[in-house]
Formats: structure tokens, C-alpha cells, sequence
């Protein structure tokens, strides 16, 4: 083969494998014979090149044989924003979130190797009150904010944990849902003394009521708003 036709044949394949990629971040979980359709590619090739983005983190295939956004992907859409767009859009639900609660709050993306990064923060109020985690990456180890950044939070729409990083705080984290699946994460940090059962509840639902606002912004499909604002 020239290296014209090596390059053009190089080229086909970018533009069907990103053809592919668009489906599956635009669909609703699409099976591979849809994706196939969609793009007007052979099955057998639809299903090397969704093979290839799933080993790379692009896409996901579900138990159901569906394909979905990978986290690598959701990873890369979050960062293309811009860092500084996104804190930008971020940043004035952290300072309502403080205003209300006195505590801590950050914005939370997913790192690499299974890691949070905190990209944000706005400082509690209080004398006592934490700081200093902004560009800190720590293991997701199923912490409310990994949890959070997973989506995989109950009917509340927030997870809620206590002593678990560091002793005495208490965490308090929602998803920020958009088109790719999960943007990031609001994470509200404080002492466990002063954050009772009760204000530990009246948090959470003001920080999950951010996270769905922020996820309207950022261009969320309705229906994940509709059914967070459901539970």
C-alpha cells in the first residue's frame, strides 16, 4: 500500500471510529447493530472499532449490550470545557453552598488511575473549617465523592459519609450530570462535631439541588434532571 493510500485508509478509519463515538455519547444507549445503522458501517467493523475506544476508556458496553460513554471519555469532555470555563460556571453554586452552610465546598472531576481531582473551592465560614485540597488527587476507594462522581447515589441525590479520609470531617457529595453521563462533583467538607444527622440531611439536599442546577447548565438531558428532582 502507498503511504497516500496508507493515509487516506488511516484517515476512513479516524472518521468512522469518531462517527461512532458521537452515536454513543448522543444515543440512548445504543446496541451495536443501531450503531452500525447509524453510521452506515458493516457490523464487523462497528464492532472492531467499538472494541478498540472500549479498551482505550471511550466507550462502555453495558451487561445488556449497549454501548455508552466511557469514563475516559466523560474525563476528556469535562476538561474540554476548559478548566477555567468550568470552575468559572462551578464556582457560584460553591459560594451558595457556603453561604448557606458555613462549610467547605469543591469541585470535584475525575482524576486519573481512579483518582478525584479537586479543582475548586470556596471556604467555609467558620473558624474552624476545611481548606487547602484544591489540585490534590486522592483513590476514589468508594468514597461519597467517588460515588458521586459514578452517579451511584440513592434516592436523595447526595452521598453522605463520615471519618473517612480524615477523622472527624464529614463529606457530603453530589453528581453534576450533563450529555457525556457525569461532569464532576460538588463535595461539601466540614467537622463531623458540628455537621448533626439533621444538618447533615439539610446539606445534602442543597448540595444536590447545586449539582442539578449546574448539571441544567452544562447541558444535561432533561430526563436525568427530571428523575434526580424526582427522588
Amino acid at each position: 500500500m502507498s503511504g497516500v493510500a496508507a493515509t487516506n485508509a488511516s484517515t476512513r478509519t479516524v472518521g468512522r471510529a469518531l462517527a461512532l463515538l458521537a452515536e454513543v455519547s448522543t444515543a440512548a444507549g445504543p446496541t451495536l447493530s443501531e450503531c452500525a445503522r447509524s453510521t452506515g458501517l458493516a457490523p464487523s467493523t462497528a464492532l472492531r472499532l467499538l472494541r478498540t475506544m472500549e479498551a482505550a476508556g471511550f466507550v462502555e458496553r453495558s451487561p445488556a449490550a449497549t454501548y455508552h460513554p466511557g469514563r475516559r471519555l466523560m474525563q476528556l469532555g469535562a476538561l474540554a470545557l476548559g478548566r477555567d470555563s468550568l470552575v468559572a460556571r462551578v464556582r457560584p453554586g460553591l459560594q451558595r453552598i457556603v453561604e448557606r452552610t458555613g462549610e467547605s465546598a469543591y469541585f470535584v472531576v475525575r482524576g486519573a488511575a481512579d483518582t478525584a481531582m479537586y479543582l475548586a473551592m470556596v471556604e467555609g465560614t467558620h473558624a474552624i473549617r476545611h481548606t487547602s485540597w484544591v489540585g490534590r488527587a486522592i483513590a476514589l476507594e468508594d468514597l461519597a465523592v467517588g460515588l458521586a462522581l459514578d452517579g451511584a447515589v440513592p434516592e436523595s441525590g447526595y452521598v453522605a459519609q463520615r471519618d473517612r479520609i480524615e477523622p472527624d470531617v464529614t463529606a457530603i457529595a453530589a453528581p453534576i450530570r450533563w450529555a457525556g453521563g457525569v461532569a464532576g462533583a460538588l463535595n461539601l467538607l466540614g467537622p463531623t462535631y458540628r455537621i448533626t444527622e439533621a444538618a447533615m440531611h439539610e446539606y445534602g439536599a442543597i448540595v444536590a439541588g447545586e449539582a442539578r442546577s449546574l448539571g441544567r447548565l452544562l447541558g444535561a438531558p432533561e430526563a436525568a434532571n427530571l428523575l434526580e428532582e424526582a427522588k
